[in-house]
């Protein structure tokens, strides 16, 4: 079993910056891919980025050259840089591990992009 708790959200003005860490604890997180999701008010949970275990990264087209995911297997860690943040960053950003069909999510964190 895996356990994920996200940490790092807030409220931050546009064009600010804030870093999202998700610890994950249980199994042996260095192998599975881990992902980061947002999910805005009245919107479904959509896919912001994801790095697998080799560290080969997958971004949706919004957050390109924006946001950042990172790895740190050591600390089983896993990290979201988010730079140039715009209100429509807006949601509760969730953490997911997966492996194969094997799925374990974060409780997710809230960040708020607002003047």
């Amino acid at each position: 079993q895996v356990q994920l708790v996200e940490s790092g959200g807030g409220l931050v003005q546009p064009g600010g910056s804030l870093r999202l860490s998700c610890a994950a604890s249980g199994s042996i997180v260095s192998i599975y891919t881990m992902g980061w999701y947002r999910q805005a008010p009245g919107k479904q949970r959509e896919l912001v980025a994801t790095i697998t275990n080799s560290g080969s990264t997958n971004y949706v087209d919004s957050v390109k050259g924006r946001f950042t995911i990172s790895r740190d297997n050591a600390k089983s860690t896993a990290y979201l840089q988010m730079n140039s943040l715009k209100p429509e960053d807006t949601g509760v950003y969730y953490c997911k591990a997966n492996l194969g069909h094997i799925e374990h999510w974060g409780q997710g964190t809230q960040v708020t992009v607002s003047s």
